[in-house]
């Protein structure tokens, strides 16, 4: 053979070497190496991490709660979002979830496993979200590299998503450790492989910023149903389940012989008040059950806890009218 030939089957060769992995290829064969040791390693990573990052982008989103913030990933079209427990705080919490781009939408927490600090919530208002795909097939392996994002330190739309890229340096069946650093804001991002695929959510944020410790898939698939339901699983440090008792709604009231309790006062910014009730209003029925006195209702709101949804079946101006809350802390 010519040596012009080989030159140019060899020319072929290299550039097959260096075409794109695209996202739904196998395990890219720079896991199993201990360290890049050519210039095509490297490239492997950067074609992958480029092909990959955009998707991911996307669909990070900062989760803003008002006195803080974490962050978190869209994993369904219609807007289920993954994040970390300590993130929500608890079950049906309401907050605002903010794009990369600057675009704000209303999105409310699901179930959470206070054990081992997954959680899930919901973008509440209509629409087609952007989304990533998770890894179900618990692929991960030690010495993976992995990449991280998140809104490290708040929602900065001039900055964007922050990308660290790392290995992973422990695997165990609740935790994954990865030598990504990761800051404040960070918690509740994902941490994807290679291909672009979802498999982990930012857990604990370590003293050294390179030993971060992430909550594998597995632990998400494994309490997707229940969460997704929206129970508050298990007991952990993540996550304190709302006590009876607490549960504050911030009104005033006096007993009617016409049955039903007058509404007399409405506390200051208070659930009663973000509902809409008003002095005036006649409440006939709290969750279904009819109202006669001032103490039955507080033996009801005994049975319940901060952010417990209630209905209230009311009459004013002469019309009947049923409204639907969260409760306060008390």
């Amino acid at each position: 053979m010519r040596d012009s030939s080989i030159a140019a089957l060899f020319g072929v060769f290299s550039s097959l070497l260096l075409l794109p992995v695209q996202a739904d290829s196998s395990r890219p064969y720079i896991n199993d190496k201990k360290a890049p040791d050519s210039r095509h390693d490297l490239e492997v990573i950067q074609k992958h991490l480029s092909e990959a990052l955009p998707a991911s982008r996307r669909a990070t989103v900062c989760i803003d709660l008002g006195e803080g913030s974490g962050s978190g990933v869209v994993v369904s079209p219609d807007g289920l979002i993954l994040t970390a427990a300590h993130v929500t705080g608890g079950v049906g919490k309401e907050f605002t979830v903010i794009f990369e781009d600057g675009r704000k939408v209303k999105a409310e927490s699901l179930g959470l496993v206070a054990s081992c600090d997954c959680a899930m919530a919901r973008i509440t208002e209509e629409g087609t979200w952007p989304f990533v795909e998770v890894d179900r097939d618990d692929t991960i392996q030690l010495g993976d590299w992995v990449y991280a994002l998140g809104h490290s330190g708040g929602f900065d739309k001039e900055r964007g998503v922050v990308v660290r890229l790392g290995r992973l340096v422990q695997v165990k069946d609740e935790t994954v450790q990865s030598d990504c650093s990761l800051i404040g804001g960070d918690s509740g991002g994902p941490l994807f492989d290679l291909n672009g695929k979802l498999i982990g959510i930012h857990s604990r944020v370590d003293r050294s910023l390179q030993e971060n410790l992430h909550v594998p898939m597995r632990a998400f698939t494994k309490n997707w149903d229940g969460m997704l339901k929206g129970e508050f699983i298990g007991e952990g440090p993540f996550a304190k389940k709302p006590e009876k008792g607490k549960g504050f709604l911030g009104i005033g009231t006096e007993a009617r012989e016409e049955g039903g309790l007058s509404i007399e006062k409405v506390g200051r910014e208070s659930p009663a008040e973000k509902a809409g009730l008003k002095p005036g209003d006649i409440l006939l029925k709290f969750d279904g059950v009819e109202l006669e006195t001032k103490e039955q209702l507080q033996e009801l709101l005994k049975e319940k806890a901060p952010d417990d949804r209630v209905a209230l079946e009311l009459l004013r101006k002469g019309k009947q009218e049923t409204l639907t809350l969260r409760l306060g802390e008390r």
